[in-house]
C-alpha cells in the first residue's frame, strides 16, 4: 500500500474516533452517500477538512471498479431553444460542477434532443454514468416517468407535478409569481403584464402565482397582458419587440427569466419608456448580472447552490434504492432599481423641486 494511502486510512480511523462512528461510516460520508444523514456527513466532512484529508478519488474508483461520473442532461426542446450559454443555464452548471468537484465526482455534460430523451439511459446502461441530473423538464414529463420506471436515477430540476416518480428538485415557483406579482402591487401598479410560455410548467406556476396576487387584491388576470414569450434570447427579443409595438396600456411587467426581463429594459428605453418610472419590472432567477445592469433588476431568487447540492443528493439517493420525492427550495424577492415605488418617485421630484 503506497504511503498516501496508509496515510489517509489512517486519518478515517482518526475521523471516526472523533466522530463517534464506523470508519466504513466515515468514507461513505466522504462519498457523499445518502446512506449517512445530513447531519452526519456534514459534520464528517468538516472533520476532514480541519484535518486536511484528502482522499484518493482515482485510486477508490480503479478499486471500486466504478464511475465517479454524474452525467448532466439539457434537453432541447422545440418549444423553446434555450441554448447552452443562456445565463441561468451557466450558473446552476457552475453550481453543480462545484457540488460534484467537492465530493469527488466528475461531470459528463451532454445536450440531447427530445425526440432522444429516452437515450441517456444509455449513459448509465454503458457504465459511463452512475446517475443522470437533468436541467429542466419542459415537455418531457412522461419520458423521464419511463426513464424512472426502468430504475434510471435520476434527480431533475423542475415544477413539482403530481404523479411524477422521479426525484425532483425545485424552487416553489408559485410563490415566487406570487412574490414578484405582489410586491409591483405594492408599487402602486395597477396593469400588470406577465411574460412568459405557460406550456412549460415551472412557468405555469409562476403563472398561478401571478394570478393568485392580483385576485387576492381584487383584481382578475387579463388575457390582454399576457404574453407567452420565449426563453431564448433572440425570440424572446422579437417577441418583445412585437409586443411592445401593439401593445403600451401597462405599468408593469413581471418576466419569467432575468434574461427576458432585461431585454424588455433594453427595447423599452429604445421606445422612451422608463424604468421604473414608467415601468416597473421584475425578473426571475436573481443572476449576478441582475445587480450589474443599469437599473439593477428586482428578481425572485431561485437558491441555486442549494439546488445543486439537492440534485446530487437526488441522484445518489435513488441509485441506492431510495423512492422518488420532490424537494421544494425557498425563494425570495430581491428589491432593487426596477421597481421603485411610486412614492420614492415623488419623493425624488419634490426634492429636484425644492432644489
Amino acid at each position: 500500500m503506497s504511503k498516501n494511502l496508509t496515510s489517509n486510512k489512517t486519518q478515517m480511523v482518526d475521523i471516526a474516533r472523533i466522530a463517534g462512528v464506523s470508519v466504513s461510516t466515515v468514507s461513505r460520508a466522504l462519498a457523499g452517500s445518502t446512506l449517512v444523514n445530513d447531519e452526519t456527513r456534514k459534520r464528517i466532512v468538516e472533520l476532514a477538512k480541519s484535518l486536511r484529508f484528502s482522499a484518493n478519488v482515482g485510486a477508490q474508483n480503479l478499486r471500486r471498479g466504478q464511475s465517479q461520473t454524474i452525467a448532466v442532461v439539457l434537453p432541447k426542446s422545440t418549444a423553446d431553444q434555450q441554448p447552452v450559454s443562456d445565463p441561468f443555464f451557466i450558473a446552476l452548471l457552475g453550481e453543480l460542477a462545484d457540488a460534484l468537484t467537492s465530493r469527488g465526482y466528475d461531470m459528463l455534460l451532454t445536450r440531447v434532443d427530445e425526440a432522444q430523451i429516452d437515450d441517456i439511459e444509455g449513459l448509465v446502461g454503458s457504465g459511463r454514468a452512475l446517475g443522470i441530473v437533468v436541467i429542466g423538464q419542459w415537455l418531457h414529463h412522461y419520458a423521464l416517468t419511463a426513464l424512472s420506471s426502468r430504475g434510471i436515477p435520476i434527480a431533475v430540476w423542475g415544477a413539482a407535478l403530481p404523479g411524477s416518480n422521479y426525484f425532483i428538485v425545485g424552487s416553489d415557483n408559485r410563490l415566487g409569481g406570487q412574490l414578484a406579482t405582489q410586491h409591483l402591487i405594492d408599487c402602486g401598479r395597477k396593469k400588470i403584464m406577465f411574460l412568459g410560455d405557460t406550456r412549460l410548467p415551472e412557468v405555469a406556476l409562476r403563472f398561478e402565482g401571478y394570478r393568485d396576487a392580483l385576485i387576492a387584491n381584487g383584481g382578475m388576470v387579463n388575457p390582454g397582458l399576457t404574453a407567452a414569450i420565449p426563453f431564448e434570447a433572440k425570440a424572446a427579443r422579437r417577441a418583445l419587440a412585437d409586443l411592445f409595438a401593439h401593445t403600451s396600456d401597462f405599468d408593469a411587467l413581471f418576466a419569467c427569466s432575468d434574461l427576458m426581463a432585461m431585454t424588455a429594459n433594453a427595447l423599452l428605453a429604445a421606445r422612451g419608456i422608463r424604468v421604473p418610472q414608467d415601468v416597473c419590472v421584475v425578473g426571475y432567477d436573481d443572476l449576478s448580472l441582475a445587480s450589474q445592469v443599469h437599473p439593477t433588476l428586482t428578481s425572485v431568487r431561485q437558491p441555486l447552490a442549494d439546488a445543486a447540492q439537492a440534485l446530487l443528493d437526488g441522484v445518489l439517493y435513488v441509485r441506492e434504492g431510495g423512492a422518488a420525492k420532490m424537494v421544494i427550495l425557498p425563494t425570495g424577492l430581491v428589491e432593487r432599481e426596477s421597481t421603485l415605488r411610486r412614492s420614492a418617485t415623488k419623493s425624488a421630484k419634490s426634492a429636484q423641486t425644492k432644489k
